[in-house]
């Protein structure tokens, strides 16, 4: 799939590209990024240069990941990344990163939004999934208030720098923002 840019009321989100390896290199810095993010520790800047000159545009390329860049439109600064990766036929998983003083103005909550969005609409995704490890509450709070059911805790659904880690799963369908689905769902029924 070729590349394709979106803006939400406060971001533009691209493709990040290999103009962009430095700010992705400086960002990953920020120990919180390391501990939650199954990243490189240390993040080299030939990390950064892999993750914004291969990974993703070869994502893009053969449609297996879709990764933005989230961008101050006036000033062009890097804000985070957000990014859908399919699972599976109609499924995709939400992975996202903010800077360090971009934390707490609700821009991940809006390229969440946005993003999901986009993936129902343009790639007849019917579920996203988020995942992240027990205890990243800021992941939670992001996901929670981007509209996402917590469906409970994968145990050992991670392997986070060689240790093995308990993950919280939620997830976002299309008609949990007033959108039609590709194909049928039919819930379980309720249990007693």
């Amino acid at each position: 799939m070729d590349p394709v840019t979106l803006t939400s009321e406060r971001l533009l989100l691209r493709p990040v590209g290999p103009h962009d390896t430095d700010a992705v290199h400086d960002a990953c810095q920020d120990p919180e990024i390391q501990r939650w993010i199954p990243i490189p520790s240390p993040y080299l800047r030939e990390h950064a240069a892999s993750f914004t000159e291969q990974m993703v545009p070869d994502g893009w390329a053969d449609s297996s990941m879709f990764t933005f860049g989230m961008f101050l439109p006036v000033t062009g600064e890097l804000v985070g990344t957000v990014g859908l990766t399919m699972r599976s036929l109609g499924a995709a998983e939400i992975g996202f990163w903010v800077t360090k003083q971009h934390r707490g103005n609700g821009y991940i909550t809006e390229a969440v939004g946005v993003t999901s969005r986009w993936g129902f609409t343009d790639l007849a995704i019917d579920r996203v999934e988020w995942r992240a490890e027990v205890g990243n509450t800021g992941s939670r709070t992001v996901a929670e208030r981007a509209g996402f059911t917590i469906e409970g805790v994968l145990r050992s659904g991670i392997n986070n720098k060689g240790v093995r880690r308990d993950i919280w799963v939620g997830s976002l369908l299309p008609s949990d923002l007033g959108l039609p689905s590709t194909a049928p769902y039919v819930p379980a029924p309720e249990r007693d």
